[in-house]
């Protein structure tokens, strides 16, 4: 897909996230025991020979930099193009505090937008949980002939998501927004689209003379006011966004489903990650492990009931982990006990803790704790 440019929005921090993302952004979650939520994204764009992506950024991104690196996990580390960390180049002069929509974000690295050498953009979220066939969502573009195209889910999406109605010709008719996560009329947007540069370049300007941030509620109405034509692609498989706690422990949790762990990682679209040298994980005498994902480097000798354990993680006699996230080397001491708790990196549990959280608000334990 020579003359198709990637762009990846990893800029939102979504404050429904709370504690996951104090030091942070959403894209870069850790998830199901040792990806990052990003690593979708840059990989559905890989698998569809897209090796020149630009990954927008705004702050609190040096754990998506150590992660993403070079780009050599994609083979986008290249001479000539491959993968561009975008900070903001040069912010409107009307922006206060966090972007307030992609249109703002395109607009402060608008400089490298006009400089791809590709006719057309690909845009995703990274922190969208799907592995997208972007090859195929590409040929139904050009078939289709349309301006824009949109990578929608087949599926109604938790929490506030746009949708569209495709009219008789096959292109969308109109869109509404959904505010909750109910069934209703056309396709939920997974906030993907595949468009030409010089398009994107025009509503980029237009918005900007205008000072409009949104491209859903700003940047679509003007392109379908003027005729714009926009063809649907329906992904068929697991997909959410993750913006909150909420959706950040269900697409883990879901991971523990062998049918949707085969529709994040098909063989043929393999999802690729940064690679460590790591040993294989110790299963002690007493050791339980039911319905669970265990990362390389672990010691377990407690008890596992559908959770995900992430690499360093080392779990004592004695502890019961159920319905539990335990994100890189976290210890867990004898006879702790914690269910439905998602623990950032490096916490820590002395021995006899009890902490249970609920199935619907799991309790989240930031980063380096001692409890």
């Amino acid at each position: 897909m020579r003359d198709f440019h990637g762009l990846i929005f990893a800029y939102n921090a979504n404050p429904e996230l709370r504690e996951l993302v104090s030091l942070r952004t959403a894209a870069s979650l850790p998830f199901c025991g040792r990806y990052r939520l990003i690593d979708l994204a840059l990989s559905s764009m890989h698998n569809a020979g897209i090796l020149d992506v630009g990954v927008i950024m705004q702050r609190d991104y040096q754990s998506l930099l150590d992660h993403i690196g070079s780009g050599k996990a994609w083979d986008m580390s290249r001479r000539s193009g491959g993968l561009r960390m975008l900070p903001p180049f040069g912010l409107p002069e009307y922006h206060t505090g966090e972007y307030t929509g992609t249109i703002e974000a395109l607009n402060t690295v608008a400089s490298y937008v006009r400089d791809i050498p590709q006719s057309h953009i690909v845009l995703m979220l990274g922190n969208l949980c799907a592995n997208v066939d972007l090859t195929a969502a590409i040929r139904q573009h050009i078939r289709s002939g349309a301006d824009i195209t949109a990578v929608c889910a087949d599926h109604t999406l938790s929490g506030m998501h746009h949708r569209f109605v495709v009219g008789a010709d096959g292109f969308v008719e109109k869109m509404l927004l959904y505010r909750h996560g109910e069934d209703g009329e056309g396709l939920a947007t997974l906030e993907g689209y595949i468009v030409h540069k010089d398009q994107l370049l025009d509503l980029m300007d237009r918005c900007k003379a205008r000072r409009l941030n949104n491209f859903h509620q700003d940047a679509l109405p003007l392109f379908f006011a003027e005729g714009g034509k926009m063809d649907v692609y329906v992904h068929h498989g697991y997909s959410q966004v993750v913006r909150s706690v909420e959706d950040y422990y269900r697409v883990n949790m879901d991971m523990l489903c062998g049918e949707n762990r085969r529709s994040i990682f098909p063989a043929d679209r393999p999802v690729r990650t940064k690679v460590h040298e790591e040993v294989s994980s110790y299963y002690g005498e007493e050791a339980v492990s039911h319905r669970s994902l265990v990362a390389d480097d672990c010691i377990i000798r407690g008890q596992l009931e559908s959770s995900i354990i992430f690499p360093g993680a080392r779990i004592e006699a004695g502890a019961k982990i159920k319905n539990c996230i335990l994100m890189r080397g976290c210890q867990v001491g004898e006879g702790v006990e914690l269910e439905n708790v998602i623990a950032d990196k490096n916490c820590s549990f002395s021995a006899g803790t009890r902490l249970i959280g609920s199935d619907k608000l799991p309790t989240v334990v930031p980063k380096n704790s001692k409890i």
